[in-house]
């Protein structure tokens, strides 16, 4: 289930806001410029390749392609169990940005986004069917928990894909990891 928690950047231990409403995450975020939507998901196949993701869904990747500007669109999977995943979790736990949007669309699994803007950390758990575009420049980290469990559907606007920024800044060590997988 997706669920958005909201604490002071200042203090991890203080909740302000936290809730699993998807429109109340959309309109909390759209408001920062964040976009938060869900779709329709579809069944796969177990071994589906990157190419059978994108084909099933390809109209809404086109659709979001056009919308946004984005030349190109790939699949990331990991499954329960994969060995050596600690090392890709720990790349990914340090505040960075982007030159470009992120965009990310969970066709299963789930991780975690911690945004931080407006002096708040906001840690977005997407699950399956939901989708995130970060634009450019914010400040943000991934957690895709010790047992990395998703498949997800990433869009660029440069066909070579993205490359993080590290801003340096200790921030994402001070609050709580994801530990959860759906």
């Amino acid at each position: 289930m997706s669920r958005l928690t909201v604490w002071p950047d200042s203090h991890p231990d203080l909740i302000e806001r936290s809730t699993d409403d998807p429109s109340a995450i959309a309109a909390w975020l759209g408001a920062l410029g964040i976009t938060f939507a869900q779709w329709p998901t579809r069944l796969l196949a177990d071994d589906a390749d990157q190419a059978a993701v994108l084909d099933a869904y390809g109209a809404e990747v086109r659709a979001l392609q056009r919308a946004g500007g984005y030349a190109a669109a790939d699949v990331v999977r990991l499954r329960k169990g994969t060995p050596d995943t600690n090392g890709l979790r720990q790349k990914f736990l340090d505040e960075h940005t982007h030159s470009e949007d992120e965009v990310r669309f969970f066709v299963e699994g789930s991780g975690a986004f911690y945004l931080r803007m407006d002096g708040k950390v906001h840690q977005l758990v997407c699950t399956r069917g939901d989708l995130i575009g970060v634009p450019a420049r914010t400040r943000h980290w991934f957690d895709m928990g010790p047992d990395p469990y998703f498949c997800a559907i990433r869009l660029f606007t440069d066909p070579a894909g993205w490359v993080a920024e590290f801003t340096g800044d200790p921030i994402a060590r001070k609050f709580p990891l994801f530990t959860a997988a759906a």
